[in-house]
């Protein structure tokens, strides 16, 4: 496509004043003419400077799997191949159901309000951008759009080019590689974890060390006190190779989207898409720490089962299997699921429900079906709360409307807390915790339950 600039477009209308002149002096309709001809001429000459669209090569470079809920960063390199510099804008095509920062995008530029950047020969540009997906599944962006301006600033041109590409949303990944990072750094606190190896329980030996007042008797090694001619106490760390059970409510009660704290004017993520992420997350920290990890998902009926291994590629198994799992608008067969994995897994677990707690009979009928749990497994039941039913129970009212919101809220806080005891006093462990610090909040409590031992 080819546009003409706004100086073009002045120096075009100067022609008319000059025909205007000629009404009164015919000598001026000669010298417009010579003038429009002239600006022909310097369009045509900026048109053979001006950089052609086979001269410019566009890539898009983005992960493979892009993380659900997460800023994915999204970079388009442009690189002049002709022998001229440009000035030019680009704007990418992104799926319609990213939410992304701008789709229009731009460079470094000394002005941060100019969207145009400068395409010197030879020298790519890179521009970055941030996705973020709603929704898990397939998608797959568009082609990118750039436009530049003439060497001599009369003509604009425009053009598309294929980067047309399919991608796939999966649960968070992004959240696994900062962990990765920080882990490496040895700040794992950074991002919410607290430290991980805990002395002193759990079976398997770790080092002796000088007896201390609050040591155990049965922990004191006598044979290393005879040699040492002081008390000697012998130090444990927990055991590793445990198991651990990953189960995740798919009915309605994971179906609503909780509010987005980095985007409150978007619609945020459901409650299952949260679990899902804390599920990987949980995952693969309990891989790296020698655990076999196992998962299934319910309804109204087993969904899926996924035997627990140990090692990465159980992670990979894992990932594949949540990049599908859907909510289902069913109430959930706890019965059922909790049967299933009796006679699929009979090993003692940490079973850890991904679930919401419904009011009313209903959960009675939740507290009596997870209460069976308890003899055989640790069980936790991690309740994924709403963080803006928790600001409207502490919020202020200003009117009659704030009011009976608070109330609300206040009423449904209370009968989550009655819920949550009542499972407590079963030997159910409970964990109520908002979805957007569900991650951190899960994995602290499973790596707080291994250092004491309690798997």
């Amino acid at each position: 496509m080819l546009l003409l600039t706004r100086r073009a477009l002045v120096l075009i209308l100067l022609t008319a004043l000059l025909l205007a002149l000629g009404a009164l002096e015919p000598l001026f309709v000669y010298v417009a003419l010579a003038y429009l001809g002239l600006i022909g001429v310097m369009l045509l000459a900026d048109r053979a400077l001006t950089p052609q669209p086979n001269h410019f090569h566009i890539t898009r470079a983005n992960d493979a799997r892009l993380s659900l809920g997460a800023n994915n960063r999204v970079a388009i390199q442009i690189e002049n191949r002709g022998a001229r510099a440009v000035r030019a804008i680009a704007r990418d095509e992104p799926p319609p159901e990213f939410r992304v920062d701008r789709v229009i995008l731009n460079a470094p530029t000394p002005d941060p309000q100019s969207k145009r950047f400068t395409l010197a020969p030879r020298a790519p540009v890179t521009l970055v951008y941030h996705a973020r997906p709603p929704r898990r599944g397939d998608y797959a962006f568009g082609d990118t759009n750039l436009r530049w301006t003439g060497v001599l600033g009369l003509i604009r041109r425009q053009a598309r080019f294929a980067t047309r590409a399919p991608v796939k949303v999966y649960p968070n990944l992004l959240d696994i590689r900062k962990y990765e990072l920080q882990a490496r750094k040895g700040q794992l606190q950074e991002i919410g974890l607290r430290q991980t190896r805990v002395l002193g329980s759990g079976t398997e030996f770790e080092r002796l060390r000088e007896y201390q007042l609050d040591d155990e008797f049965r922990k004191i090694d006598w044979k290393a006190t005879a040699r040492r001619a002081k008390p000697v106490t012998r130090e444990f760390e927990t055991e590793k190779s445990q198991t651990i059970m990953a189960l995740l409510d798919t009915g309605r009660l994971m179906r609503p989207p909780v509010a987005d704290p980095d985007n409150p004017s978007g619609q945020g993520l459901s409650k299952l898409d949260y679990a899902v992420n804390a599920v990987l997350m949980l995952s693969y920290v309990a891989a790296l720490r020698g655990d076999r990890v196992g998962m299934l998902t319910f309804a109204d009926e087993v969904k899926q089962y996924v035997a627990p291994r140990a090692g990465r590629g159980q992670f990979y198994r894992l990932l594949a299997t949540l990049y599908a799992v859907d909510t289902e608008p069913v109430e959930s067969d706890y019965v059922r699921a909790f049967a299933y994995l009796g006679a699929k897994h009979k090993k003692r677990s940490l079973v850890v429900i991904f679930s919401d707690l419904a009011t009313g009979s209903a959960a009675d009928i939740l507290v009596k079906q997870i209460a069976p749990l308890a003899p055989r497994h640790l069980a936790l039941l991690v309740a994924i709360g709403d963080p803006t039913a928790l600001q409207l129970a502490q919020h202020i009212p200003r009117d009659s409307v704030g009011v009976y919101e608070r109330a609300v809220a206040e009423q449904l806080v209370d009968e989550r807390a009655l819920i949550l005891e009542k499972l407590r006093q079963r030997g159910i462990l409970t964990l109520d915790v908002p979805a957007n610090k569900l991650t951190v909040a899960v994995v602290n409590k499973y790596l707080e339950l291994k250092a004491r031992g309690r798997i």
